[in-house]
């Protein structure tokens, strides 16, 4: 079945600037909203076992609630998703430094990174299905980057055979060479209200990327199997979530980037499912990363549409991604996006009972 999309006024940023909802709805009733700050994923209504439909990310109600809101939620990240050690990188020789906004570390892009800026929407066609196309640019030097960059997220949403699934494609072009890692930062609870200890995860991913005290990777490239980030068969978060384990320890729960197998195509590398609601997500991605997060940080702060404040572990990220701190640790891959080239990735979220 295919969408229709609709675009109102959301309110004003704190500078004035206007903020629109644009709301992909099917024919079902399901349906995707995103908010042109921070090209954010704002809702994603799907239905549970019983058919009634409902939120299964964290929904802020107003502008002022996301910009109150530390966490990055429902955001498009960048230029560089995750942390940067010490907020330094090298490209070509050249030294750069980026504002540090998580203790030592630039985290998603510093401290004023694309979560805050207004992207530009635009109504688009993803192989026959509308979808709305979120575009910013960022000049050279902003938070430090070396390049004027143009990036793009396009957002479209599909029913078949009983899913709801709902296609993230990014590209993004730069006229000098700069790191870029972008990914979408949307807690998910697939039961609604309540912990996740509960949601049973699946993950594609013989390895993972142990932490150092300031939750950058180490370089290590660590086998899963024996430890609590073996999730290669369906597993509670809650079974070793408060296992002692230094790593999770360090973290505070799960907050580590996943090293994905399979070759660099979009395939299936994440399972998660709610046992009260009966919803299932299944998550694919051509990206060789994923960081795990369990909303360690959480607060209760945040307050959803319903009123409902959102504590520790009553979300879970899956940020698609290329490996953190790569920029700096070239055994991690290559970040650097150089003119002429295009970073393109595509991550689909698709859900079902």
């Amino acid at each position: 079945m295919t969408a229709t999309l609709h675009s109102t006024p959301f309110g004003r940023t704190r500078r004035g600037e206007p903020v629109e909802r644009w709301e992909l709805r099917l024919p079902s009733g399901a349906s995707a909203a995103v908010l042109t700050r921070g090209a954010t994923l704002q809702q994603v209504r799907v239905p549970d076992a019983s058919g009634r439909i409902g939120d299964v990310v964290v929904a802020l109600p107003d502008v002022a609630a996301y910009e109150a809101a530390d966490g990055y939620p429902g955001a498009v990240v960048g230029r560089v998703a995750n942390r940067i050690a010490g907020g330094r990188f090298r490209v070509d020789g050249v030294s750069f430094a980026v504002p540090v906004n998580d203790g030592t570390n630039a985290l998603h892009g510093g401290s004023e990174g694309f979560d805050q800026r207004v992207w530009t929407a635009t109504e688009v066609s993803v192989d026959g299905v509308p979808g709305v196309r979120m575009s910013l640019r960022s000049n050279d030097g902003d938070m430090g980057f070396p390049g004027a960059l143009d990036a793009c997220v396009t957002y479209s949403l599909r029913e078949e055979g009983g899913s709801v699934s709902l296609r993230l494609d990014y590209v993004a072009t730069a006229d000098a060479a700069t790191p870029v890692n972008l990914t979408n930062h949307a807690y998910f609870a697939l039961d609604g209200a309540g912990p996740v200890e509960d949601h049973v995860v699946r993950l594609s991913a013989s390895r993972y990327l142990p932490i150092d005290a300031n939750l950058v990777p180490t370089g290590e490239l660590a086998p899963v199997e024996g430890t609590p980030f073996d999730f290669s068969t369906p597993t509670r978060i809650g079974e070793h979530l408060r296992d002692a384990d230094e790593q999770l320890l360090t973290a505070g729960g799960y907050d580590h980037c996943m090293v994905l197998d399979g070759p660099g195509s979009l395939r299936p590398v994440a399972t998660v499912s709610g046992p009260r609601s009966g919803r299932s997500l299944e998550v694919r991605t051509d990206l060789p990363g994923l960081q795990f997060y369990t909303g360690n940080f959480l607060t209760g702060a945040w307050r959803t549409i319903e009123g409902r404040p959102v504590r520790q572990g009553d979300a879970l990220c899956l940020e698609t991604q290329l490996l953190p701190d790569a920029v700096n640790q070239p055994l991690l891959g290559d970040s650097v996006l150089r003119p002429g080239a295009e970073f393109t990735t595509t991550t689909e979220y698709s859900f079902s009972v």
